[in-house]
C-alpha cells in the first residue's frame, strides 16, 4: 500500500529503532548521497501530483452556406472550409456574428460529397452534423481545435 509519509534522507543513516518505526507505521525513508539525486526524484513526485496544462491548437474554420433538415439526423450544415482543416475527432464550437454560440462540441459525422470523411481541407465543401446542437444558420462559422498536452518545464 501507498506510504503514510516520506522522509528524505542525505548523507545519514537511521537507527535500528527509528527504522523499525518506520516500517511499523508505513513510512517510506529514502537515502542519499547526491543532493540533486533527492532534487530530482523531489521534483519529478510533484510534477506528478500537478495537473496537465492543456493548450488549444486552432485547426480550421468552415462557414455554413446551406442548411439541410433530416428527421434521421437533425440539421445538416452544408459549409465550406474556409482555412486550414475540419477534422472529424476534433471538437469544434459555433461562432455567431463574432460570438461564441456554443463551444467543445463534438461531430456526429462529416462528409465530403456522399462519403465520410476523417478530414476536410481548405477550398473543399463538406456536410457536417453537430452532436446534441441544432441551433445553427446559414452565416455560422464551425472552428475545428484540438486540446494539446504541454510538457511541464
Amino acid at each position: 500500500s501507498e506510504p503514510h509519509a516520506v522522509i528524505l534522507g542525505f548523507n545519514v543513516r537511521p537507527t535500528v529503532h527509528a527504522a523499525k518505526l518506520a516500517d511499523a507505521e508505513n513510512v517510506d525513508i529514502r537515502y542519499y548521497s547526491v543532493i540533486y539525486d533527492a532534487i530530482d526524484e523531489i521534483e519529478a513526485a510533484l510534477k506528478g501530483l500537478l495537473k496537465p496544462i492543456f493548450e488549444e491548437s486552432s485547426l480550421g474554420q468552415a462557414e455554413i452556406r446551406a442548411i439541410f433538415r433530416s428527421s434521421k439526423t437533425g440539421n445538416i450544415a452544408g459549409c465550406m472550409v474556409t482555412s486550414g482543416v475540419i477534422r472529424r475527432n476534433a471538437k469544434v464550437r459555433v461562432i455567431r456574428d463574432g460570438a461564441v454560440v456554443a463551444d467543445n462540441l463534438d461531430l456526429a459525422s462529416l462528409k465530403r460529397e456522399k462519403d465520410d470523411a476523417s478530414e476536410v481541407r481548405e477550398g473543399f465543401e463538406c456536410g457536417l452534423v453537430l452532436r446534441n446542437f441544432q441551433d445553427i444558420k446559414e452565416g455560422d462559422i464551425v472552428e475545428s481545435f484540438e486540446m494539446k498536452e504541454i510538457p511541464r518545464a
